[in-house]
C-alpha cells in the first residue's frame, strides 16, 4: 500500500543510507576513516586455517602461534587412527578419526600458553601426546 507514511518511511531510510555512504567515502578521501574501512575489509576475509596432524604420539606441528581476537579454523586429521583433542582453556573437545576432516572455529580472547592433549587412548606413548598453543596480543 503507498500511504504517505510508508512513502516517508522509504525516503527516510534512502536518506539514511546515502548519508552513510557520504560520510565514509568523505572519511576514506581525507584519510580519516581508513582504519574503520580497513575492519570493514577485514570482516570480509576467511579466517585463517591451522592444519594440525595427530598421529602416534605427536601433533605436528607441535607448536602453534595464534592472535587473540583473530579468528581461526583449526583444521585437525589423523594419520594412524582415532586421537582425542582437548583444549580446556578455549573450550575445544573432540575426537579425530582417520580418514576424516574435523575443523574447529575458534577466536581466541586470552593471550596465553595452552596445552592441548591427546584425551582418546592411543597407546604407550598416549601420555606425552601434546601441542603448544600460544596466543599472543
Amino acid at each position: 500500500m503507498n500511504t504517505p507514511t510508508n512513502w516517508r518511511k522509504r525516503a527516510s531510510t534512502l536518506v539514511l543510507a546515502a548519508a552513510v555512504g557520504v560520510g565514509l567515502a568523505a572519511a576514506w578521501l581525507t584519510g580519516g576513516g581508513s582504519g574503520d574501512l580497513a575492519l570493514l575489509a577485514d570482516a570480509s576475509q576467511e579466517p585463517r586455517v591451522v592444519d594440525i596432524k595427530a598421529k602416534k604420539f605427536a601433533f605436528s606441528p607441535a607448536e602453534v602461534t595464534l592472535k587473540k581476537g583473530e579468528p581461526v579454523v583449526l583444521r585437525l586429521t589423523s594419520e594412524d587412527r582415532t586421537h582425542g583433542f582437548l583444549l580446556k582453556p578455549l573450550k575445544i573437545d573432540t575426537d579425530i578419526k582417520p580418514g576424516q576432516v574435523t575443523e574447529i572455529a575458534v577466536t581466541p580472547t586470552q593471550a596465553g600458553s595452552y596445552i592441548a592433549i591427546c584425551d582418546h587412548y592411543c597407546g604407550t606413548g598416549h601420555g606425552n601426546m601434546k601441542l603448544k598453543l600460544t596466543v599472543i596480543e
